[in-house]
């Protein structure tokens, strides 16, 4: 990739801009991890947010840089990257978060900056500018990943059912309540892994198109470390508007379920993180809730809830695209 020449200013003010989108996805999202333990009593929000965003950040010892280099490298060509398509793809994914996030609409930060990615390149060099194996992948994932949600929670749900057929209520309520401390780690542990790796894929290939690392490189210690700090920040402060609609709208949970949800989820989210895939936590986590409550009878979803929820996934690509597209054309100007 040809070096594009940026002031420390301009790499200073993306850089920050990259951070607060991170910051905001962690806020964004941390009713992905929270919700389901918050609706079922085991935590209060406060206690909720503070065991989330611990294991958000505990990701950075367990995930290797996979996503990272599919976000650098596996969405966009490489060699178009520069400051104004940096900022395009970044004002595009944060505003539609904003306005996600102002009417309680669970979608994906995921998919918004890898629409923000598209449109932007797409304002500058055409379609031609996109890498369509990886693309592929995304848009693949939007289907996969609710439906192994689904299927594993579901599954999961069933085989609990099974184990506990001899239990008295009161005392799986007490053991799953337990357990659900554990999955909600184990949630919020793939949460942090995938979805901070995607801002550090963002900074690593500003870094690249301005000189500062070389193609190939690995990225700075002090990039990773500050992507998982403000993914965790983020959760700390919480996205308290959806939680509702997660954790009791879709379906009803108790503490079993919850613990099926989280787990069926966090095992969706270590295998797709471990394949370097970018996945949607909030799509994953939405199905594997959605599979607990059908293992139980389809009368036990609000389908129209969920399917309000699933014309958000459906528009947060496209939008995020045109509103990148629109920043790129203004940061010309700007920056």
């Amino acid at each position: 990739m040809q070096a594009v020449e940026m002031s420390l200013t301009v790499i200073v003010v993306l850089v920050l801009l990259a951070l607060a989108f991170d910051f905001m996805n962690g806020f964004h999202d941390a009713a992905n991890s929270i919700a389901t333990i918050v609706s079922t009593g085991v935590l209060k929000p406060q206690h909720a947010v503070a065991w989330a965003a611990f294991f958000n950040v505990a990701a950075i010892a367990v995930f290797q840089l996979k996503v990272a280099s599919t976000i650098g490298k596996g969405t966009i060509d490489p060699a178009i990257v520069d400051h104004y398509v940096v900022f395009g793809a970044l004002i595009g994914a944060i505003a539609w978060n904003i306005i996600t996030w102002y009417y309680g609409i669970p979608s994906s930060s995921s998919h918004a900056l890898i629409g923000g990615l598209a449109g932007a390149a797409m304002a500058k060099a055409g379609t031609g500018s996109l890498v369509w194996a990886g693309i592929g992948k995304v848009v693949a994932f939007i289907l996969v990943a609710p439906l192994l949600g689904f299927l594993l929670g579901g599954a999961l749900m069933v085989l609990v059912s099974w184990i506990c057929n001899r239990s008295t209520p009161r005392r799986v309520d007490k053991t799953f309540r337990r357990l659900q401390l554990v999955s909600a780690a184990a949630y919020s542990l793939g949460h942090g892994g995938n979805d901070a790796q995607k801002t550090i894929g963002i900074i690593w290939m500003l870094l690249i198109a301005a000189g500062t690392l070389q193609t190939g490189e690995m990225v700075p210690m002090w990039v990773v470390i500050s992507c998982y700090t403000a993914m965790g920040l983020g959760t700390m402060f919480g996205g308290w508007r959806i939680v509702k609609t997660m954790g009791q709208r879709i379906t009803k949970l108790r503490p079993v379920g919850g613990f099926c949800a989280e787990t069926g989820g966090a095992f969706t989210l270590f295998g797709a993180t471990m394949l370097g895939i970018p996945v949607s936590t909030t799509h994953t986590i939405t199905g594997a809730i959605v599979g607990v409550g059908t293992s139980k009878g389809p009368s036990n979803v609000r389908w129209g809830v969920a399917g309000s929820i699933v014309w958000a996934w459906v528009l947060t690509i496209p939008a995020s695209a045109l509103i990148a597209a629109v920043a790129w054309w203004l940061g010309r100007f700007l920056l």
